[in-house]
């Protein structure tokens, strides 16, 4: 009976592995330009897509902590394919961090021309 548990937890730790690298997978190419010419740099990264990410990474984390120490050979196949998707992120995530500092850089850029309106408007203001 116990053998049984432990193969259907690594059944279930396989499957949650495989559902998990999907879902990574789909979330990385939503990160990349629809045509890149030969970049394939994120162009710009959402809040949202980040959350997603992180969420994914998370999830998938507390499977990986149940896992069995002998696995079998469809754990060790979803485990790989998991671990692909992983090393994806990993390579994606310089381009992600310069697209967020681009992204930062132009926030601030604007906010410093809404500042400069607002300081002209309220001198005009004044001379009136």
């Amino acid at each position: 009976m116990e053998r049984l548990m432990r193969t259907l937890e690594t059944r279930q730790i396989a499957f949650e592995l495989h559902e998990s690298a999907g879902r990574l997978s789909f979330l990385l190419d939503g990160l990349l330009p629809s045509n890149p010419p030969q970049d394939t740099s994120p162009s710009g990264v959402t809040p949202q897509q980040m959350s997603a990410l992180l969420s994914e990474l998370m999830q998938a984390g507390v499977w990986l902590r149940s896992m069995p120490a002998q696995k079998d050979a469809a754990l060790e196949e979803e485990l790989a394919g998991y671990r692909k998707q992983v090393e994806r992120l990993r390579n994606l995530l310089p381009s992600i961090h310069a697209a967020l500092l681009s992204e930062r850089a132009r926030l601030e850029q604007e906010r410093e021309r809404v500042r400069s309106a607002a300081e002209w408007a309220r001198a005009s203001g004044q001379t009136l």
